[in-house]
Formats: structure tokens, sequence, C-alpha cells
């Protein structure tokens, strides 16, 4: 383990390994991010559910691995380009986060310490057991507070940048779930996707981007209900891999 990241489960060759970038709201004791304490448990520093939803569905067998960001997302935003500004946010939905306006060492310390170790550790999985699938796990709050009048009226949401292959098999098996099905929405994977362009796209394995919404995911009921969902939605795709 790392503080860089946490795994559940055990990879193999062929099965399916979950990401979850933005799965904590853990900030280290020598990390001083500007902001109230409180901002942890908002959607800017963490994706609500992802955790708890990733074990459920390692635990149920519908996943194989589960590798979770170990810091959140205010620390360093490990769903970017390692050259983005956005990397180390200096701002989110309204809250300035003064403690990232760093200069360059400082930056590069951060980087060191979080982001490329989280990296480096999918990409060492993927090259030691490559699955099949990879299935990204995010969420996104019902509204912005930047934006309060835009309701995202999405249950769900499917991403995904130049591959698509099980796309189609993903959104119908969302829709069976009485679910309304965002495609490429509430963000679209063509601008921002990241670590599916380079640990997936990049060695041409299928995937699918999720995003959850967070009302949804709030409690252990509508986690639970969400993982039953998931996995019956991994073994419908599944069958897509290689048709």
């Amino acid at each position: 383990m790392s503080e860089a990241w946490r795994q559940l489960g055990e990879p193999r060759p062929g099965g399916i390994l979950l990401i979850g970038d933005h799965a904590s709201a853990h900030v280290p004791d020598d990390v001083d991010l500007g902001i109230d304490a409180v901002l942890l448990s908002n959607h800017i520093a963490i994706d609500i559910g992802v955790a708890e939803v990733a074990a459920l569905l390692v635990d149920c067998g519908a996943v194989d691995v589960a590798i979770l960001g170990g810091v959140s997302r205010l620390v360093v935003d490990l769903n970017r380009e390692e050259d983005a500004p956005g990397v180390l946010p200096i701002a989110s939905d309204g809250h300035a986060v003064p403690g990232n306006a760093l200069d360059e060492a400082a930056r590069e310390a951060r980087l060191a310490r979080f982001f490329r170790p989280y990296h480096d550790h999918i990409a060492a999985t993927i090259a030691a057991h490559r699955p099949a699938m990879i299935l990204s796990l995010h969420s996104f709050t019902p509204a912005l507070a930047a934006h309060p009048g835009e309701a995202r009226p999405w249950h769900v949401g499917v991403l995904y940048n130049e591959d698509d292959r099980l796309v189609p098999a993903a959104i119908a098996a969302l829709e069976a779930e009485d679910m309304i099905v965002g495609d490429q929405q509430p963000y679209s994977g063509k601008l921002l996707n990241a670590t599916m362009n380079r640990h997936a796209e990049a060695k041409t394995i299928p995937y699918i981007g999720i995003e959850m919404r967070q009302d949804l995911v709030g409690d252990a009921a509508g986690q639970a209900l969400f993982a039953e969902r998931l996995a019956r939605m991994c073994r419908k795709v599944a069958l897509n891999i290689g048709a």
C-alpha cells in the first residue's frame, strides 16, 4: 500500500480493473490547503460514494481489483495531465484553495509524492495483469454551487473518448435499471478523460467511465443499490468484449 493509493482485491489477467481517482478525502497532516475542514466532506474534495461502491463491487466479485486514489482531489487531481493547471487546483466550485499556490519546487514535490506513484501503480498492475476491461468510477453533484439553477437530471453518466466499443452495451444495461442515463453527461469524456486516456485508450483496453449522481450514493442503501446495478452492467458489458 501507499499514501498515494489504496488497493482492494487482487488483479488477474483478463479480469476487470476498477479505478477511482477521487475516492478519498484524505489530506496528510503536513499538507496545508488553507481551507475550512468542513469542505473535505464536500464534492470538491471527494467523489462521494465511490470508495463504498467500489468495495461492494470487489466483495461481490463483479470486479477483481480496485485501485483508489489515496488523497483528496484538492491535494492533487489524479484525473488530469501532469502539466495541466488544474492538477493542483487553486479553486473549485467557487472555493479558493490558497495552499495550492505553490512554487515550482513544491509543485514538483507534490506530484512526485502522490501523482506519479498512483499512476505508476496502475501502469504496473496493467502490465503484469492486463485486464479485459477497465471501469472508471466517479460521482457528480446534482447541482454545482456556482450554477445552482442548473439541475443535473441524470442518475448516471457514461463517459468515453475515442474508444466507444463498450458504450452501447453500458447505456442499454443502465437504462434497463430504470435510470436516466447521460451519454457524455454531465461531462464529456472527450474533454476530461486523462486517466483513461493514459491507461486504457493508450493501451487499447476497453473501458467505461461511469459518473454516479451523489445523492443516490450518499448512504449505505443507495451505495448497495448502485453496486448491484453496476455489477449487472459489468456482466452484460463483458459479453461485448472481443465481440
